[in-house]
């Protein structure tokens, strides 16, 4: 299995993001022809090979014309940290430092440009127009999709930073070219390099402040806070805002995973080079790794065919809640993102009937969680267990619009095929709308497979 890796110790950014996959292996040449689908002039992208703490990587770099300082939330707010310039979002170019520093900037040799027109101006760009653009561009249906649910996911945030509807939140068109050419680059950039899955470390945030349109502000900014939700992150690694809203964005976007450890080959390792140069290295490592299915636990000197992985176990025993207070509190907590809850009947004290609730977790979640059970249920306090699951690899596969896009999950113990089954809801749906039994349903669908 294809796992790429993102090791956010120094945080992440749009730009950091561009240069680390282009130093992993992605074509520039390819990514600007990509880029070129939007039909957008006025500005050009290159890569510049730098280091940082003597680690050598490369620095992704978009020159606007008539680019100077800028704001690019046209409310006045500047929505999320920039380091040592006026922070916009959309979002300045970023990179662990946000906005570029052309003028001294200590680069090491150009590589690979691409440029695009010669005319820009400095209208306001709505959300609605740059959502218009990418989904009217000729770009694959994969990466516009990628780009505008990572647009959303930070029009959303300023939207919630500023108090204003989604649709509202605008842009000057300088901060939207900046931002449509980090974040659609990024897109093309996953679409190129097709994992398997995608995984990150605890991600760094930073410390300090950071100066926003109406002033100082302590990082992490506003938008990244609400970006960041449900991440693991830590802040205080750096004395900068290292994480910005469009790298934020990006990893909630396309991140399975958090994880710390894994067993894995290492295939290929690339670097993104951020614009400051720091006592620490200003960088983003972005990893390349085969994770066998059997990825898991070393038995008699040779991997298990099984998945191990460290999670929580959260137990409250609760006697004064509802049935369907129980159920509504059950669909919250898969909602957050638990891996399973069960509902287990059990007699409490002075022989009253109870009910434990379990809920199974990643160190991820955790608090978001903790604060469901508070909320949501009458619960004063729960127990909290780490404890290790072992899961066997599962591949799922999905049949076009015919048969309503059906799916079938196959479990493997290591390298063998063990079992196949349709699911419930797909073989439900489509047994309604034949009017046919789920048997005939799963049927119908499994001889789609055979035909694939």
């Amino acid at each position: 299995m294809k796992t790429l890796h993102f090791d956010c110790f120094a945080g992440i950014s749009g730009d950091m993001a561009l240069g680390a996959m282009v130093d992993l292996g992605v074509n520039p040449d390819t990514l600007c022809a990509e880029l070129s689908k939007l039909g957008l002039e006025g500005w050009k992208l290159r890569f510049e090979q730098d280091r940082r703490g003597g680690i050598t990587g490369t620095h992704a770099v978009v020159d606007l014309e008539g680019r100077t300082d800028h704001l690019a939330m046209d409310d006045g707010e500047g929505a999320s940290g920039g380091q040592d310039h006026t922070h916009d979002h959309g979002h300045s170019h970023d990179s662990g430092d946000h906005g570029h520093t052309h003028d001294g900037h200590d680069h090491g040799h150009s590589h690979d440009s691409c440029e695009h027109g010669h005319t820009h101006d400095h209208s306001r760009t709505t959300w609605k127009d740059i959502r218009s653009l990418i989904r009217g561009s000729s770009l694959s249906e994969g990466v516009k999709n990628r780009a505008l649910d990572i647009f959303t996911r930070i029009a959303e945030a300023e939207a919630h930073v500023h108090g204003t509807a989604v649709e509202d939140v605008a842009f000057h068109e300088v901060g939207a070219l900046d931002s449509i050419i980090d974040i659609v680059g990024a897109a093309v950039c996953l679409d190129l390099l097709k994992p398997d899955r995608i995984t990150c470390s605890e991600v760094e945030l930073g410390g300090g402040m950071v100066r926003c349109a109406h002033g100082l502000l302590p990082v992490p900014a506003p938008a990244t806070v609400i970006l960041t939700r449900g991440m693991p992150v830590k802040t205080g690694g750096f004395p900068k805002e290292m994480t910005t809203p469009t790298g934020a964005a990006i990893l909630a976007s396309c991140v399975d995973e958090f994880t710390g450890a894994a067993n894995y080959r290492e295939l290929k390792t690339g670097y993104g080079i951020g614009t400051r140069k720091m006592d620490k290295p200003n960088l983003l490592r972005v990893s390349l790794r085969e994770e066998s299915a059997d990825l898991g636990t070393a038995v008699s000197g040779t991997v298990a065919p099984w998945k191990t992985e460290e999670l929580v176990l959260m137990e409250a025993n609760i006697d004064d809640m509802t049935g369907e207070a129980l159920g509504f509190l059950m669909e919250n907590l898969f909602a957050a993102g638990a891996l399973d809850v069960t509902l287990t009947p059990c007699v409490m004290k002075k022989s009253r009937p109870g009910t434990i609730v379990s809920v199974l977790t990643g160190q991820e979640k955790l608090n978001m969680l903790r604060e469901i059970l508070f909320r949501g249920s009458t619960t004063i306090g729960f127990r909290e267990t780490t404890v290790r699951r072992l899961s066997l690899r599962r591949e799922v596969e999905k049949l076009g619009a015919e048969y309503g896009e059906a799916r079938r999950k196959t479990v493997y113990f290591g390298a063998e095929k063990l079992r196949s089954k349709v699911e419930f809801e797909d073989r439900a749906r489509l047994a309604r709308e034949r009017g046919i039994t789920l048997e005939e349903a799963e049927r119908i669908i499994n001889d789609g497979f055979a035909g694939k």
